[in-house]
């Protein structure tokens, strides 16, 4: 119970910045700076510890600056000019995040059952199914209170749910990361998760794609 009440503060503080800056460019800036950067080091963090800094280290961590560059390039092309369309569709996207997370956590402490992958031992069926039906739920309420900002050709339930399985499959990227790396967590400034990239994880991955998957 405490620690699905630290995810549920981390997530309103998560959108509680996002409200915020997506009211003002320049804020909205820093935000990105101070995203990246620290993302940055946790996974400068995790890549040190797999590859020992030798020529795998320095091609991995390249690779992380160019993903890190394109996501927060795609973002910004999507919301700049800010308009109600752009923050409502990204907050959309985020929440599918937030509530994947949160119900694939709820379902699997509740029901525990078969676990899903070595990759990550914490992470069951039950969590996977949980994290579609929170998400779908959560998703279709915010679909009908704000569908006229929410204008793609998709069909919205089946965008949550595709939305949903990049989102667990982001988890687990970092959840490999994490293994290999042999810790725990990412870091240790957000309560209940560690990281900012135990936070994004699925995120990272969702996000951009969920805007280009509407843009079409």
């Amino acid at each position: 119970m405490i620690e699905l009440q630290k995810r549920l503060l981390t997530s309103i503080l998560l959108l509680m910045i996002i409200y915020f800056s997506l009211n003002n460019s320049i804020v909205l800036f820093l935000v990105f700076v101070a995203l990246n950067y620290l993302s940055l080091c946790e996974f400068n963090n995790l890549l040190k510890n797999i590859f020992k800094k030798n020529q795998f280290y320095f091609f991995s961590f390249l690779a992380c600056v160019i993903y890190l560059s394109i996501f927060s390039l795609i973002i910004w092309n999507f919301l700049i000019p800010l308009s109600n369309k752009s923050i409502i569709s990204l907050i959309f996207i985020i929440s599918i995040c937030i509530f994947t997370d949160i119900g694939g956590f709820v379902f699997g402490k509740l029901l525990g059952g078969k676990k899903l992958t070595q990759i990550s031992p914490n992470k069951t069926y039950s969590g996977v199914i949980g994290s579609f039906f929170f998400s779908i739920i959560s998703g279709h309420y915010f679909y009908i209170f704000f569908k006229m900002y929410l204008i793609f050709e998709i069909n919205y339930l089946i965008f949550i749910i595709i939305i949903s399985l990049i989102s667990q499959f982001g988890d687990l990227m970092i959840s490999f990361l994490k293994r290999k790396a042999k810790i725990k967590d990412t870091g240790t400034i957000l309560p209940g998760h560690g990281g900012i990239l135990d936070r994004i994880d699925g995120v990272l991955i969702a996000l951009p794609f969920g805007i280009v998957l509407i843009s079409i």
